[in-house]
């Protein structure tokens, strides 16, 4: 790879068949946030995840260096539903930029068309978690007016917890 950085970058949905190289951004964000071990998806539960009608959609940036285009991040979201304002809204699960390419713009145009996507929709929500230690991230959202949600806390059950539950459901 060039040592020179990229100035302009295209941006497109990704389609089924870029499972692959979303799964390897999944990974190299796990690395980022400290929890390699935990991204278990396969570039096949990304291409099934992005079939048509699944309220599940990425957006990719590419660049091209040396005469190769290559993927220099991701935002990847899904559809949520608020019962308070009776209208659908986006939830932005990962958002990714290869360190070469990060303050290239990318992020910034993301959620550009994050915010377009939600606009034609006539989503009335864009929502995102930001670990507490990424305090690089917390001042980048700040620039676009974003804010953090302080009264709430994120509860979770999963994995064997979640099947133990199931299993104790009394239905039959």
């Amino acid at each position: 790879m060039s040592d020179a950085s990229p100035t302009a970058f295209t941006l497109r949905t990704a389609v089924p068949a870029d499972g692959a190289s979303i799964a390897e951004m999944v990974r190299e964000l796990a690395e980022y946030e400290k929890e390699p071990e935990a991204a278990t998806a396969r570039a096949e539960d990304f291409a099934r995840a992005l079939e048509p009608g699944t309220g599940i959609g990425c957006v990719l940036a590419e660049v091209e260096v040396d005469g190769v285009v290559q993927v220099a991040g991701m935002a990847l979201w899904y559809t949520t539903f608020s019962t308070w304002l009776g209208r659908q809204g986006m939830w932005l699960e990962d958002l990714f930029v290869r360190p070469e390419h990060r303050r290239s713009g990318i992020g910034r145009a993301f959620f550009g068309e994050l915010g377009r996507i939600c606009a034609d929709r006539g989503f009335g929500r864009l929502e995102f978690w930001v670990l507490d230690w990424n305090t690089p991230a917390h001042g980048f959202y700040r620039t676009l007016g974003a804010s953090p949600e302080e009264d709430w806390t994120v509860w979770r059950l999963d994995g064997d917890r979640l099947d133990a539950l199931a299993t104790a459901s009394d239905r039959k």
